[in-house]
């Protein structure tokens, strides 16, 4: 599982980053909170930690923007401010944990499990994923973004399940070819263009923001450019 860390002091980012790694846990980091907010809203975090007092944006309103733009992972707070209010500022912006320094890595470590196992259940109920205004409710099978109703047919709502599921992350044709359709790939083929085509007309066309890029000679990606 991925993490990212929001930290500018280097001494407790890499404490914080060689415990999780030790434990098997994949980390990004980001020393500031808008790099942290473009990680966040690119990719898919079991978790993200974050200090308050860092540049850019701070992260009581990293937290805050984050949440009105619909994402949902787990976020711990963790900061020096421990003042009441401060902790109160931190649920109220949508925090779920909040834990002061100086900490023992044990605690962070088990207040980390806590969420992301958490996590992953809500996940496996709502069955709703996520991506910069992209709704997917793989129950109901309906698609929307920015609240606005995408109809789909069955292949290009698989197709747009597979981008979101890999969101940030180049997929070969063959690779779509594979989990979508179940086939092997032939190279003598266009029909993954035309479905990427197709979904395009759909997703992109009527916004102002792309999402479903081409990388050359790679294959396609889900992305915030």
């Amino acid at each position: 599982m991925k993490i990212l860390v929001v930290e500018d002091e280097p001494k407790t980012l890499h404490a914080i980053r060689q415990g999780l790694e030790e434990t098997q846990f994949e980390v990004d980091i980001a020393y500031d909170g808008l790099i942290a907010k473009r990680l966040a809203l690119k990719n898919s975090y079991a978790a993200i930690i974050t200090d308050v007092i860092i540049p850019g944006i701070n992260g009581f309103e990293l937290v805050r923007q984050l949440r009105a733009q619909g994402v949902t992972t787990p976020i711990l707070i963790l900061t020096a401010l421990d003042e009441t209010s401060d902790k109160v500022m931190g649920f109220d912006v949508g925090s779920d944990q909040y834990l002061t320094k100086p900490f023992q890595f044990a605690e962070l470590l088990a207040r980390i499990r806590s969420l992301t196992k958490r996590s992953r259940q809500v996940e496996m109920n709502a069955q709703t994923l996520r991506f910069a205004g992209i709704e997917m409710n793989l129950d109901a099978k309906t698609v929307t973004r920015d609240a606005h109703s995408i109809d789909l047919t069955a292949r290009e709502f698989a197709l747009l399940e597979f981008l979101m599921r890999n969101q940030g992350r180049v997929v070969s044709k063959a690779d779509i070819a594979a989990q979508v359709w179940d086939l092997n790939f032939d190279a003598g083929t266009n029909v993954v263009e035309v479905y990427i085509n197709y979904l395009r007309k759909k997703i992109d066309k009527d916004f102002p923001k792309k999402l479903i890029h081409t990388q050359f000679g790679m294959g396609y990606v889900l992305r915030e450019e």
